[in-house]
């Protein structure tokens, strides 16, 4: 089998070199020229037989729009086109509407591996059509691991439930890491742990949370077991938003993903305007020590002035805004 690959970045540059290592010709073709076999999409199309495949691999959102719109030129009908971006499942049906206009078929496909995809293989989630997937099933094969394709593709349904599928993946990947490293940092915070990387090493066989994430997590402190050489910012790839706004769309709690997405924001803000508010009302109402910039203490503020009753003072009245349905003040 012989498929067109678009986009030959870390992600791409590596699933040619799986597909090649196991059977399958690939054009690659890329903007940057070096790894690119080809020099546009026109003769990437010439050189492909029909009907022709190819797959795309290149970020969410306008560029893969602007792919798929380029490709329309260039493909004829009955060409499959399979997008293996992370692009958002809704965009996937009007992809679907652009090609199907001319009579090009599409298939997405959730993509999970990253960088050690090219040697172990990739997790594959697949939607459109049964007859278009079975098409580029030849391409899956390649590209999952060996074994029972069930523990690593899926033909999960129609068009854009491969990346839906993807999605929620992803935004199970975010609590999974965020747990992993609350936990990590719990066992760095109590001094009666001599060493914090030996006991999650410890973990990696025959405990309930074994995982490739924890031993993603064991090679990571193996090189760096303070964590001194990376700050602690995390980037979120979009995926994660993507979930949380699907579970308030859906009306299904997602407490531990949401939870996790959010602390990835709070990673971002080396001062936290939300966190200096309450510090600050902390000292207004009790009195409380505050941390001044840098590091020191700013002493509790002077005890509030004791301001006697009147001896028949009548209680207060409440606006009705700030009583519940209880009856209780907010």
């Amino acid at each position: 089998m012989h498929i067109g690959l678009i986009g030959l970045g870390k992600m791409g540059f590596s699933m040619r070199e799986r597909l090649r290592r196991n059977g399958i010709d690939v054009t690659g073709f890329d903007r940057n020229p070096v790894p690119s076999d080809v020099m546009s999409l026109t003769e990437l199309a010439a050189v492909l037989p029909s009907p022709r495949v190819v797959w795309v691999m290149v970020p969410a959102g306008k560029v893969t729009s602007d792919v798929v719109r380029d490709l329309v030129e260039v493909l004829s009908p009955g060409d499959l086109v399979i997008d293996g971006g992370n692009s958002r499942y809704d965009d996937d049906l009007r992809t679907a509407d652009t090609l199907g206009q001319s009579g090009i078929r599409f298939v997405d496909c959730g993509v999970s591996g990253g960088i050690w995809g090219q040697e172990n293989g990739y997790a594959l989630m697949a939607g459109g059509a049964a007859e278009d997937i079975d098409l580029a099933m030849p391409v899956f094969d390649a590209l999952r691991p060996r074994g029972d394709r069930a523990r690593s593709f899926v033909h999960a349904g129609s068009v854009g439930a491969g990346h839906y599928s993807k999605m929620i993946h992803n935004g199970i990947e975010y609590g999974l890491m965020q747990a992993y490293a609350e936990g990590f940092e719990l066992l760095s915070g109590k001094g009666i742990i001599d060493d914090p990387p030996a006991v999650m090493k410890a973990w990696q066989d025959g405990t309930v949370i074994r995982s490739w994430l924890l031993d993603l997590m064991v090679n990571a402190l193996d090189g760096d077991p303070e964590l001194s050489r990376i700050a602690g910012y995390a980037e979120d790839s979009g995926e994660g938003r993507w979930t949380v706004q699907e579970a308030v769309a859906s009306g299904i709690p997602a407490p531990a993903i949401t939870a996790a997405l959010y602390a990835r924001f709070a990673s971002r803000q080396e001062e936290s305007p939300a966190m200096k508010m309450v510090a600050a009302l902390r000292q207004q109402f009790g009195g409380h020590t505050v941390q001044l910039p840098g590091g020191p203490q700013m002493p509790a503020g002077p005890e509030p002035e004791v301001v006697p009753e009147p001896e028949a003072a009548a209680p207060p009245r409440l606006p009705p805004a700030a009583v519940d349905e209880s009856g209780s003040p907010e």
